[in-house]
């Protein structure tokens, strides 16, 4: 009896964070936005990330103009309504917090790999794939730096690789010599589904990505 008590127990536990995933889903996207990240965390924390649309790769945006960015005037409106849905719910959270993304932005879908082709991002993989990069890698590596890019098939069709050089990064001061051949570049092809995660790379661009995200916590 003990272990079907558990069982329903468990049952219930996930359904209740489908329905909590549900409806902040559904409230982000009635408002307008997009929905990055849902994290719980201790003390009853629920953060929800959330980011402007994007317009797509025909979208009309002058060349070298700033990327529109979320700004605490969203995050309040999305913090109002989210209060709201989640206790209509009866939610179990003690504390809402809605922020915009960070400069590790995590990419979960096709679309979002569309929006930062030509960045550079961190991916983990759920298994090792060193043979796949040419044997260049050691076998056992997962965590790969590298500029995102766009790659076409025959078929018509497109995939995802990232190319990166094992150069290292000069120390303070130190002068690099203009005869040094430089390392070669590496490409890793990879599918979505082969990824356990993938994040823009925190580089702090002082021309600006990617302006300081804003914050709000409700008690």
């Amino acid at each position: 009896m003990s272990q079907a008590g558990g069982g329903i127990g468990h049952t219930k536990g996930k359904n209740r964070h489908v329905a909590l995933q549900q409806t902040v889903e559904q409230t982000v996207a009635g408002l307008g936005y997009d929905l990055v990240e849902i994290e719980r965390s201790a003390g009853g924390l629920l953060r929800v990330t959330i980011d402007l649309p994007w317009k797509g790769l025909n979208s009309e945006v002058a060349p070298g103009a700033p990327e529109p960015f979320i700004t605490v005037e969203d995050c309040e409106k999305v913090t109002r309504q989210l209060q709201f849905a989640l206790e209509v719910d009866g939610a179990d959270y003690k504390r809402l917090e809605v922020s915009s993304p960070g400069i590790d932005r995590p990419l979960r879908n096709e679309q979002d790999f569309e929006r930062f082709a030509g960045e550079v991002i961190d991916i983990t993989l759920k298994a090792p794939m060193g043979a796949a990069a040419g044997g260049q890698v050691a076998a056992n590596r997962k965590k790969f730096r590298g500029t995102l890019e766009r790659v076409a098939a025959a078929d018509g069709s497109h995939g995802w690789q990232i190319v990166w050089s094992d150069e290292p990064e000069p120390k303070p001061g130190q002068k690099i010599s203009k005869k040094r051949a430089p390392a070669p570049l590496q490409a890793l092809g990879f599918a979505l589904d082969e990824l356990r995660e993938a994040r823009l790379a925190p580089i702090v661009d002082f021309k600006g990505r990617r302006p300081k995200p804003g914050t709000v916590v409700s008690d």
